[in-house]
């Protein structure tokens, strides 16, 4: 990158100071198939008429904006960045985003395509490649605060393949709308390469900028829903594996894939790490978190319509919040933002009221234990307050389904636990196996 932050080192300790030191609880698919088997026309932009398609989110992440410390920037870069499909189409929109930006997004131009089956990561299968347009151009300038979709393209695109969106910044570019913990090395390279197979990096970045979603289209005549995964870093999927695709909704996706083929359902990671339901960032002044804080993304209550209520396809949601607005008061927000389990039953309440009124179902994810864990998190208090607002989950009948995320993790012979075979080593974030037993403990039939 030309225009770098005040250092690389910075963004690693903020981020470092997220996952270990303040909690901030930053949740497989089948392997990506191999390329297309033969060459497609190079332009095969669909129709116009194919903007009235049955669109299905098959891939989302949240924007958040970057602290004032993170002064990343690109100028006459190609940004390339790689997400893992959740469920297939023949036809593809991608979603860009500059909703923390406060000038216009410029993008010079912008490509899809699949990721080569071999070669360095980086690489793309030339077979594959199309342009994107917006309203028709092949390039576009969002303004400030906007998102934008780019036209139709045709493309098909396997379940459980790694897609890769590749957009050219011409203009100095403040990275201001980014997903800061996307466990996926992305890619820059100088000057517009987007439509190079192989590039010359020049920088290997772990953040999606500015792509915030991926829809499909199937052509069929029934369009296939989609489930949102609402929730913080356990969401995420903080402490699994860089590019390995191992966050609980990922695993999802792949239960749902192998039991249903291609009629499965799309699943939508809208997990922020630190995110909480009640409270926006709000590091207290002067302390370290002021360099971090701002990734945490704004408050589920407020960012509900953008992150639910508007991913195309979407007919369930499963909501796991609560943890962060238990543990971040006196840790990494002011104690005053302490909230009880009324409170944070309240903010349920009001995702499941929005959530019926956009017509999808709501499943409540029971909080995870986190007994003794190296973040602060732990108390008496927060411990009563977890087993308060578990209780509502369970028996209240809020919910159209409670999914027992506690009862799936916790170790029996100490409930307020993680078993150990599922404990990260911070005592709250799941490993790897343990994101997979949270998949296991979604009843696929739900989601049908």
């Amino acid at each position: 990158m030309r225009a770098r932050s005040t250092g690389s080192g910075v963004r690693r300790a903020g981020r470092h100071l997220v996952a270990v030191l303040t909690g901030a609880l930053l949740l497989a698919t089948a392997p990506a198939t191999s390329a297309e088997p033969s060459a497609e026309p190079s332009v095969r932009q669909a129709s116009h008429r194919a903007a009235g398609a049955a669109w299905t989110g098959t891939w989302a992440t949240t924007p958040t904006e970057a602290p004032a410390s993170d002064t990343t920037a690109f100028e006459d870069e190609t940004v390339r960045q790689t997400v893992r499909t959740s469920i297939g189409g023949d036809r593809v929109r991608i979603r860009l985003s500059n909703e923390f930006g406060s000038l216009p997004l410029v993008i010079g131009e912008a490509r899809v395509a699949r990721r080569a089956a071999d070669g360095p990561a980086s690489r793309t299968d030339p077979r594959t490649d199309r342009p994107l347009t917006f309203g028709g151009r092949t390039s576009v300038s969002i303004p400030a605060g906007a998102p934008a979709l780019s036209d139709p393209v045709s493309l098909r695109v396997p379940a459980g393949s790694d897609l890769v969106v590749s957009i050219h910044l011409p203009e100095r570019t403040q990275g201001s709308t980014l997903h800061a913990f996307a466990l996926q090395h992305n890619y820059v390279a100088a000057g517009n390469v987007t439509g190079r197979s192989d590039i010359e990096t020049t920088a290997t970045i772990d953040r999606w900028y500015f792509l915030t979603g991926v829809s499909v289209s199937t052509g069929r005549s029934e369009r296939p829903s989609a489930v949102v995964a609402f929730g913080d870093s356990i969401t995420d999927g903080a402490e699994t594996g860089m590019d390995a695709n191992h966050r609980w909704p990922d695993f999802l996706a792949g239960r749902l894939n192998a039991a249903y083929g291609p009629r499965a359902v799309g699943v939508l990671n809208q997990g922020i790490s630190g995110n909480r339901l009640l409270h926006d960032p709000n590091p207290p002044a002067g302390s370290e978190a002021e360099n971090f804080a701002a990734y945490f993304g704004r408050s589920a209550l407020r960012r509900f319509d953008r992150d639910v209520a508007s991913q195309p396809g979407a007919e369930h949601l499963v909501v796991l919040l609560g943890v962060n607005d238990l543990g971040h008061p006196g840790t990494v927000a002011p104690e005053s933002e302490r909230v009880t389990a009324a409170d944070i039953v309240d903010a349920h309440r009001q995702i499941i009221a929005r959530a019926h009124d956009r017509g999808l179902k709501a499943y409540g994810g029971t909080i995870l234990p986190f007994k003794n864990d190296t973040l602060g998190f732990y108390s008496p208090q927060n411990e009563a307050a977890r087993q308060a607002v578990n209780h509502w989950i369970r028996t209240s009948g809020a919910y159209d389904a409670v999914i027992d995320f506690d009862r799936a993790l916790r170790d029996p012979a100490d409930p307020e636990r993680l078993l150990a075979r599922y404990d990260s080593g911070d005592h709250l974030h799941p490993n790897e196996a343990g994101a997979e037993a949270m998949a296991r403990a979604v009843p696929l039939h739900l989601l049908r």
